[in-house]
């Protein structure tokens, strides 16, 4: 999962705080990486973070050269594209307290599904939509 963003910096301690770790940091820049994304002379700093079970990665990317193209922080969660991400955790109510301090406010209501899970979606750091879910029982 990719995730096109302004502030790096804030991003990678909000994402840190729900759990991930951060791998490294790079800039990436120049014709070769253009030619992969089709934006020609492209200057895009990374970062990449994973899972704390090391199975899925998370690669934040602000570019620098060219310019966001397009802004859809404030999307509503039924809007078509990929808008959103969602994150399992293991204590819901504890997870928001802390990501509360990171500036994350919550969408609608921390629901009950079928006494399965605990679901809701936030606003993180420049309104990225984000899903959490913890599993009952």
């Amino acid at each position: 999962m990719g995730i096109v963003i302004e502030d790096l910096d804030t991003t990678i301690a909000f994402f840190r705080e729900l759990g991930l770790n951060l791998e490294g940091r790079a800039m990436i820049k120049g014709a070769w990486a253009g030619r992969v994304t089709g934006l020609g002379d492209q200057q895009v700093e990374i970062a990449m973070m994973s899972t704390p079970d090391g199975h899925s990665r998370l690669e934040l990317s602000r570019f620098l050269r060219p310019s966001v193209a397009a802004d859809h922080r404030n999307a509503p969660v039924n809007a078509l594209g990929y808008l959103r991400v969602m994150f399992t955790v293991d204590d819901l109510d504890e997870t928001l307290a802390r990501l509360r301090r990171h500036g994350a406010q919550l969408v609608g209501e921390v629901v009950d599904y079928q006494d399965v899970y605990r679901l809701c979606y936030i606003r993180g750091p420049e309104g990225l939509l984000i899903g959490l879910a913890q599993e009952l029982g």
